[in-house]
């Protein structure tokens, strides 16, 4: 099994823009094979931002390369832009093989 995850740092005051784009947006992850489950999450905040982490589980890191190599990777991301202003800074990816 394989977790990617991008880190998203949202500006203070911008955390309901940005969640509700995600919660707008069509994935498409269910056209791919070996995607598994998908969550959006909140996490802690300091002086400028919120932390918000995509976290998606997969059968396999091939299974997750082959998503971004697809058309409906493509068609997901070309809705995915966040309003000016909502990211301090681009995504950090995070990608892991399960062990145990």
């Amino acid at each position: 099994m394989y977790i990617a995850m991008n880190r998203f740092r949202v500006a203070l005051g911008r955390e309901t823009d940005f969640e509700a784009m995600w919660r707008s947006r069509d994935s498409y992850l269910d056209e791919v094979d070996g995607f598994r489950e998908f969550h959006l999450l909140r996490g802690p905040s300091d002086d400028e931002a919120t932390l918000f982490t995509s976290h998606s589980t997969w059968d396999s890191c091939e299974a997750f390369e082959a998503w971004t190599n697809s058309d409906a990777f493509r068609k997901a991301h070309s809705q995915a832009r966040s309003p000016e202003g909502t990211l301090l800074g681009h995504p950090n990816f995070e990608g892991f093989e399960v062990v145990l």
